[in-house]
């Protein structure tokens, strides 16, 4: 046995996770406001009912004042931490070694595993604390949109936690290909609604309108909205595109930075990550803004899918997040408000709009922004299981594409350079979406 630990050791198996204690465990979130390029645009009010006077009426009054946080750190409750450790968190830090190997790179690879988390995906990390902050005003009911469903099973998980009940709004044609996140989310007591539906009058209108209507995330943000404003008690929870929970995920990149150091990483060439709404990726890449500030050549890069490309082909507008006027204007990249993606399986990246964060990075030139179709990015998933034996979400496969293609560039410039990805989430959900797409 001692033979073959030492033959483990020689050959860096050891070396392949890197792995945080619960006593370096980040316990205070990141605000990266300070080190924006500029301010945020302000946002606009819609003209219908004031977006002001709704967020007050269905938001926890904290959530709000974290939307823009005066201090350089925020301390995270301890309830929150406790079963943010319940969930998984830390999250392990792996280098792809395998994947180097297939790639025959010099680059180094690695890759943030938030498919560990218990939900299997990093939504849960602005879950709980949402969750912690409504149950502390007496919310007695949690209501929200999911699009792939990843972040409906977070809500639906936390809403136990603390003895709370649970809503949710899910984009009809993500509910139909993946039944089992249903499942999961009916088996913790939640209610899950298609979306559009006809429990609430904006699903009714969209349902006359374009009979058959695939949904989307903006359908089911006005639906969660309404529907949380007709039930007493309530606190509706947005899973991205809004500041504090850009600012509840700045563990991922928080822990990355820990982590890397472990594994002996002065220095990151590239960070890739998904982005849509733009959760995972403000998370997992504004802790490194200052170093970026500082000089450091630190490559982000945001993959969003072709089937909404609005950092790659949309417009730079005002605009709101929902189909029926709930949200307030924000300037940010859109493809319309009236657009309705095309039915594909990454359901997570089908938002027609990014955060205004997001469009902000792009801007300014801190983040570049790549579109892939489905069927790269889930070749590129497909690689990632052959080679590393994990099988990451569809949205995930975007952000493993697109590091195979910098470590390609790597081998053929024979570089060295340290990448990061994220993965996301996990994709053993997902496995009738990778068929109906690989060998279809």
């Amino acid at each position: 046995m001692d033979q073959l630990k030492d033959k483990l050791r020689s050959n860096n198996v050891n070396k392949l996770d890197y792995q945080l204690s619960l006593e370096d465990m980040p316990t205070q979130w990141f605000n990266f406001f300070p080190h924006l390029p500029k301010p945020l645009p302000p946002v606009r009010d819609n003209g219908k009912r004031s977006t002001l006077e709704i967020s007050q009426l269905i938001r926890p009054k904290i959530l709000l004042e974290q939307n823009a946080p005066k201090e350089n750190w925020i301390d995270i409750p301890e309830e929150v931490i406790n079963k943010l450790i319940m969930c998984g968190r830390p999250t392990p830090l792996r280098r792809a070694l395998s994947l180097e190997k297939h790639l025959k790179t010099p680059a180094r690879i690695y890759f943030k595993r938030e498919d560990t988390m218990a939900t299997g995906s990093f939504k849960l990390s602005t879950a709980v604390a949402q969750a912690y902050y409504a149950k502390q005003e007496g919310r007695e009911i949690l209501i929200s949109e999911t699009g792939a469903g990843q972040w409906g099973m977070s809500v639906a998980l936390v809403s136990q936690m603390f003895g709370l009940d649970a809503r949710i709004f899910m984009a009809r044609c993500s509910l139909e290909q993946k039944p089992y996140r249903q499942h999961y989310m009916k088996m913790l007591g939640c209610e899950v609604y298609p979306s559009p539906s006809t429990k609430t009058e904006c699903g009714k209108e969209l349902l006359l309108q374009t009979p058959g209507h695939p949904g989307s995330i903006g359908s089911a943000i006005s639906e969660a909205i309404e529907n949380a404003l007709d039930t007493p008690g309530s606190a509706y929870l947005s899973g991205s595109n809004v500041n504090h929970v850009h600012l509840h995920q700045t563990l991922l990149g928080l822990e990355v930075k820990q982590q890397l150091s472990m594994a002996g990483e002065s220095n990151v060439d590239h960070l890739v990550a998904c982005v849509s709404g733009g959760s995972n990726l403000c998370g997992f890449m504004m802790p490194f803004l200052p170093e970026k500030n500082s000089g450091a050549k630190i490559d982000m890069l945001g993959v969003e899918s072709t089937a909404s490309p609005r950092l790659t082909q949309g417009t730079y507008e005002y605009c709101r997040s929902d189909v029926a006027g709930y949200t307030p204007e924000v300037l940010s990249h859109s493809m319309g408000e009236s657009y309705i993606p095309a039915p594909v399986h990454v359901g997570g990246l089908r938002n027609h709009n990014s955060s205004p964060l997001v469009s902000l990075l792009c801007r300014e030139g801190i983040l570049r922004a790549e579109a892939l179709d489905e069927f790269n990015a889930f070749k590129a998933g497909q690689i990632m299981l052959k080679t590393e034996g994990i099988l990451v979400a569809p949205e995930s496969s975007h952000a493993v594409a697109a590091a195979i293609d910098l470590a390609e560039k790597a081998r053929i410039e024979n570089k060295e350079s340290v990448i990061v990805f994220l993965a996301s989430g996990n994709g053993f959900l997902d496995l009738q979406g990778y068929n109906d797409v690989l060998n279809n």
